[in-house]
Parts: structure tokens; C-alpha cells; sequence
């Protein structure tokens, strides 16, 4: 690959697919590749232009194979909480051994102060990447809209909103305005030693959330307030493991204290447009129903 050369890593994941549109999009020319586990993503990826690179965060000797010849990387956090940091580790290792030039991590909104469980693993990673000696950009991402969204069809069937977020305000962006903004990160050529608090704006509660799906689908949905226990408990009843579920009525608890609100606008500056408004992604949300 070329000396300008890309590897984003979860490249079959959700967010992962949409760097890759952007990357595609602001710099056909670039040399870009993509981290996958199985053959079946390395197809995918092929049938798009993008080269697959097979690899695990659990392998090192797999990651160190696809870090050959790579300039930049996007490391995507992990998806296993709980396991981050030894996975996100073994990603640094590989890079540095490998004298990549940049690696740019996903993180959390405010990772070095958040009380956040959620934040915890993000900050140990930070720590991983200042000790590694490679070139760093931190892409601290605030809470996704689609977090708020995915359990759009009980909210509609019970008319009911459920959070333990009380008063707090929360900026969120969707899915694809992170995304650009990696993919503007990865392609500036001063985005070494950056650190990008990402969130849309303007905030709000989640009341006014509830009030935004009201007006957007027809009918009226409530927002109702829980204690934070009670609405872990509700989330393992819909479903959820219990640890998971602990740890986003956590994250609900904290943005009630303002744990994921914050008035930086470095969003808006990376990808030179503001994030996509609430009512928006509400509207796409019942559109894909």
C-alpha cells in the first residue's frame, strides 16, 4: 500500500462501514483498507474497492500481519466491555511494531474526566496510546442519537420513553457524523496530537426527545423518569445482559449530571456542517421502520 494508506479496524461493523463510505467519498485516491475477522467481510470489502485485512483484536500475530504497510489507522473500539483495553492494547502494539505513522482512536466524550462507567476502559486506552509513542488523534464521540432510537418500536407500542436521565441534557450526532468526522480526522495532515470532543448541538432532555418522536410519528410518546436501579432492572426485562444493562442505566445516571453534554463544536468544525438535527434522525429512524 502507499505511503498515504489507511486500515480502519471493525471494518464490518456499523460504524466502521461508514468511515469507509467517507473515506471513499472525500479521497478516492487513497489507498484504503479495512480490519475484518472472516472471509465472508474480506468479500464484502472487496465488492466496494476497499482491501480486507484479516485480523483480531484477540490475535496479535493476525494484527501485526495487517498493520503491514500501513500509514494511518483507525482503531474502533471494541464492542467487548469488559475486554476493551487488553484487545485495544494488542491494536497498539501491532501498530507501533508495525511504524505506522498516526493512530486515531474512538473514544469517549470527555474519556479523562467522565464518571461514566462506559468511560472507564476508554480512558485506560487513552493511557495505552500516550505510552506507545505513536503520533495520536483522540475522536471523543458523545452519545450516539441511534442509542436513544433503538427501542423506537416499544416506545411507539407503549407511548412511553423510559430513561433514569431525569432533567439532563444530552448533544448527541448520529452514527454517520462520527463517522465523517474519523474519516476528516484520518485524512487531515495536523490531526496528530488532536484531541476532538465530538457531540451535536443544541442539547436536550429527554423529555424533549419524547416531545420530538411525539410530533414526528403522529402520537404521543412520554418520557418516564426511573430511579437508576429500577430502569436497569426494566432494561434486563426488554432483554439486555445484566452487566450491560448496569452500565446504560450508569451512563443515564451520570447525563443527569451532565456527563454527556458539552458545548464543543469541534464536530461541527471537522466535517464543516452542523450534526444531523434530532428531528431528522427521528424522521430517518420511523422512515426505516
Amino acid at each position: 500500500m502507499s505511503s498515504n494508506s489507511i486500515l480502519v479496524t471493525g471494518a464490518s461493523g456499523q460504524l466502521g462501514q461508514l468511515v469507509l463510505d467517507h473515506l471513499q467519498r472525500l479521497a478516492p485516491e487513497a489507498a484504503i483498507a479495512g480490519l475484518v475477522r472472516k472471509e465472508e467481510d474480506a468479500a464484502a470489502l472487496r465488492a466496494r474497492g476497499v482491501e480486507p485485512r484479516i485480523g483480531d483484536y484477540t490475535d496479535p500475530a493476525s494484527l501485526r500481519s495487517a498493520m503491514a504497510g500501513v500509514h494511518k489507522v483507525l482503531l474502533i473500539s471494541s464492542s467487548a466491555v469488559g475486554q476493551r483495553v487488553a484487545q485495544h492494547q494488542n491494536v497498539i502494539d501491532a501498530a507501533r511494531d508495525a511504524g505506522v505513522g498516526l493512530i486515531a482512536y474512538t473514544s469517549i466524550l470527555r474519556a479523562d474526566s467522565s464518571p461514566m462507567i462506559l468511560a472507564q476502559e476508554h480512558k485506560e486506552t487513552e493511557a495505552a496510546l500516550r505510552s506507545s509513542g505513536l503520533p495520536v488523534t483522540l475522536l471523543r464521540n458523545g452519545w450516539y442519537t441511534e442509542n436513544l432510537l433503538g427501542a423506537l418500536d416499544s416506545d411507539l407500542k407503549l407511548g412511553q420513553h423510559f430513561g433514569a436521565a431525569g432533567d439532563g441534557r444530552f448533544t448527541t450526532a448520529t452514527r454517520n457524523d462520527y463517522a465523517e468526522a474519523a474519516a476528516v480526522a484520518l485524512l487531515s495532515d495536523d490531526a496528530a496530537g488532536k484531541v476532538y470532543e465530538l457531540a451535536g448541538q443544541p442539547a436536550f432532555t429527554l423529555s424533549e426527545f419524547a416531545e420530538t418522536l411525539s410530533a414526528e410519528a403522529g402520537s404521543e410518546v412520554a418520557y418516564v423518569d426511573m430511579p437508576q436501579e429500577a430502569f436497569a432492572q426494566a432494561l434486563v426485562a426488554a432483554g439486555l445482559p445484566e452487566g450491560f444493562a448496569g452500565v446504560l442505566a450508569d451512563s443515564d445516571a451520570q447525563a443527569a449530571k451532565g456527563a454527556l453534554e458539552t458545548d464543543s463544536t469541534d464536530l461541527e468544525t471537522l466535517i464543516g456542517r452542523p450534526a444531523t438535527p434530532l428531528k431528522d434522525a427521528v424522521r430517518a429512524a420511523l422512515a426505516a421502520r
